[in-house]
C-alpha cells in the first residue's frame, strides 16, 4: 500500500492504514478496526513521524488498543498519585486488554447495566469531585476539568457504564463461590504473625439529616417550564426526545433523548413508575412527577409484559442559601438539645430524621458495600462528608451541622454521632472472623477470575505490538 502525501496515518502494530482528511479526534478508543492481510505495510515503506496521530499497540479479538488510550490512563494515574508495581507501559496495555476480554463476554451473555445505575453513578463521582476541598462548585470543576458540565457528565457515562458492566461480568462469574469456616480457620492457622492481616479502623455511625425546604417559587418555576416543554410537544413545534436532549438534568438518558430502555417497576423510583406504567398512549405527555431525584413529565415509547420503555425529562430544583441555612440552624438547635440531655440522638432521629434508610434504625448506619450487611464501616467506605467530619471525633459525641450530598444526588444537611471506633489491630480468628472469610473468599474469587482471563486470552486472536512482547505480564497467554 502507498502512502500519499496529504494523508494522515495510524500505525497498527505492524500495520498502516491510512485516511484522507481524517484527524486523531476521528478515531474512538472503543471504535473496532477490522484487519485483514490487504493492510500490512510493505517493509520498504516510511511512514513519517509527523504524520502519525495513533498507534494500535495491542489487539485483542477485534478490539484495538490505541497508544493514546494508555497514554491518558498514566496522566490520570500520576495525577491522581498512583503507583505501579512495575512499568506502566506494560501494566496499562493488559488493564485495558482485560478490560474488552470481560466487556466482549458480557456481550456474548447480554449483561446489562440500565441508564438509572449509569446517571446514578455519574452523579455520585460528580458530586464527590464538587464536595471536595480545591473543588466546591460545578463551575469550579469545569474551569479544573476544561470541559462544560455537558461534557464531564458524557465521558463519565461510557467509562462508568463499561465498569459496571465488566463489575457486573466478574460477578457472574464469582457470584457462587463460598468458603467454609474450616477453610477460613485452615488458611490463617500457618500464617507467621507479621501476615496475619491488618484489620483497619473501622467506626459505627449514627446519622440525623434535614432536606432543606425547597421555595414555593423555585418548584412553580420548574412545573412551569416542564408543562412549556409539554405543550411545545403538543403542538407540535418539536419532538420530546429533542427537549430532552437539550433540557433533561438527567445526563445519561438526555444523550439518548431521554430514553431509558426497558424497567421493571421495582427499577425506578416509586412515584416515577406509578406514573410510568400508567401511560397507554405514546403520543401523550404526562403529567409533571415528583420523585426522589427531582421532577419529571414522561412519555410511553413501548412496553413489553411487565417492563415499560419511556423517554423523561428531569429538572432539579435549586436549593438556596437561606434554606441550607435555616436546616443547619434547626440541626444545631437539636444538637444543643441531645448535649443538654432532653433526649437521645437515637430517638430523636425516629422523629426528625428525614433519611428514610436509617430513621427507623435509631438512626444507624448500614454499610452494604461489604459481603454481608454490617453497621461497622471502614473510613474509606462512608460518604466523603461524612468520613471527613467523624474523622476527629470522639466516641458518642455529637457532632456540629454540616452539608453533604446524598445517595440520590440531593443536598441534604445532617448531624452526627459517633457510636463507637475500632482502632486498627491484627485479625483475631474470634473477633474478626468475617473480616478474615472475607479475605479468604477475595482470594478464591481472584483465583477465579484469573484463571478465567488465562482460557480467555488462549482462546481470542490478540496480536502485541513487538516492543511490547518482553514485557512482564499478570497474565500468561498474551504473547504467542
Amino acid at each position: 500500500m502507498k502512502i500519499n502525501k496529504g494523508k494522515t496515518s495510524i500505525l497498527l502494530a505492524g500495520t498502516v492504514l491510512t485516511a484522507m482528511g481524517l484527524h486523531a479526534g476521528a478515531f474512538r478508543a472503543n471504535a473496532p478496526v477490522a484487519l485483514s492481510d490487504s493492510l500490512k505495510a510493505q517493509p520498504s515503506e516510511q511512514v513519517s513521524p509527523r504524520s502519525v496521530v495513533d498507534e494500535v499497540i495491542w489487539v485483542v479479538g477485534d478490539e484495538p488498543i490505541l497508544k493514546s488510550e494508555v497514554e491518558i490512563m498514566k496522566l490520570q494515574g500520576e495525577a491522581e498519585g498512583m503507583k505501579w508495581n512495575g512499568d506502566p507501559e506494560c501494566i496499562l496495555p493488559e488493564q485495558i486488554a482485560v478490560q474488552k476480554l470481560f466487556l466482549h463476554q458480557a456481550a456474548l451473555d447480554s449483561v446489562e447495566v440500565t441508564e438509572a445505575e449509569i446517571n446514578q453513578g455519574v452523579d455520585q463521582q460528580i458530586n464527590y469531585w464538587i464536595s471536595m476541598p480545591q473543588i466546591g462548585s460545578k463551575e469550579r470543576l469545569e474551569e479544573y476539568q476544561r470541559k462544560s458540565m455537558a461534557q464531564i457528565r458524557q465521558d463519565l457515562h461510557d467509562d462508568y457504564k463499561n465498569r459496571q458492566l465488566v463489575q457486573k461480568m466478574q460477578e457472574k462469574l464469582v457470584g457462587d463461590v463460598k468458603v467454609s469456616p474450616a477453610e477460613v480457620r485452615a488458611y490463617f492457622r500457618n500464617l507467621p504473625a507479621d501476615s496475619i492481616p491488618l484489620i483497619p479502623t473501622t467506626v459505627e455511625v449514627e446519622i440525623l439529616t434535614q432536606t432543606p425546604k425547597i421555595e414555593q417559587e423555585e418548584i412553580n418555576r420548574i412545573k412551569n417550564q416542564l408543562r412549556d416543554y409539554t405543550d411545545r410537544v403538543n403542538k407540535g413545534e418539536t419532538s420530546f426526545a429533542t427537549l430532552a436532549r437539550l433540557y433533561s438534568e438527567d445526563p445519561g438518558s438526555a444523550r439518548q433523548g431521554g430514553e431509558l430502555g426497558y424497567m421493571g417497576r421495582g427499577m425506578l423510583d416509586p412515584t416515577f413508575a406509578a406514573a410510568a406504567f400508567n401511560l397507554t398512549d405514546p403520543q401523550k405527555v404526562s403529567k409533571v412527577v415528583e420523585s426522589e431525584f427531582g421532577y419529571h413529565i414522561i412519555q410511553l415509547v413501548d412496553r413489553r409484559g411487565d417492563k415499560v420503555n419511556c423517554r423523561h425529562i428531569l429538572l432539579k430544583p435549586n436549593v438556596s442559601a437561606a434554606s441550607v441555612n435555616a436546616a443547619k440552624m434547626r440541626l444545631d438547635s437539636i444538637a444543643n438539645d441531645i448535649k443538654a440531655g432532653k433526649f437521645t440522638f437515637e430517638n430523636a432521629t425516629a422523629y426528625i430524621s428525614d433519611d428514610k434508610d436509617t430513621k427507623n434504625n435509631h438512626g444507624l448506619m448500614v454499610n452494604s458495600s461489604e459481603s454481608a450487611r454490617t453497621s461497622r464501616f471502614k473510613m474509606k467506605d462512608l460518604p466523603t462528608e461524612v468520613a471527613r467530619v467523624i474523622d476527629t471525633m470522639k466516641v458518642d459525641e455529637v457532632s456540629a451541622p454540616f452539608q453533604m450530598i446524598n445517595a440520590k444526588g440531593k443536598t441534604v444537611c445532617a448531624i452526627v454521632k459517633l457510636k463507637s471506633r475500632v482502632p486498627e489491630h491484627r485479625a483475631t480468628i474470634t473477633e474478626d472472623f468475617q473480616a478474615m472469610k472475607d479475605i479468604v473468599t477475595v482470594r478464591r474469587r481472584q483465583q477465579i477470575i484469573h484463571d478465567w482471563v488465562v482460557k480467555k486470552v488462549k482462546d481470542i486472536y490478540v496480536r502485541i505490538n513487538p516492543r511490547y512482547q518482553n514485557c512482564k505480564f499478570q497474565y500468561e497467554g498474551w504473547v504467542r
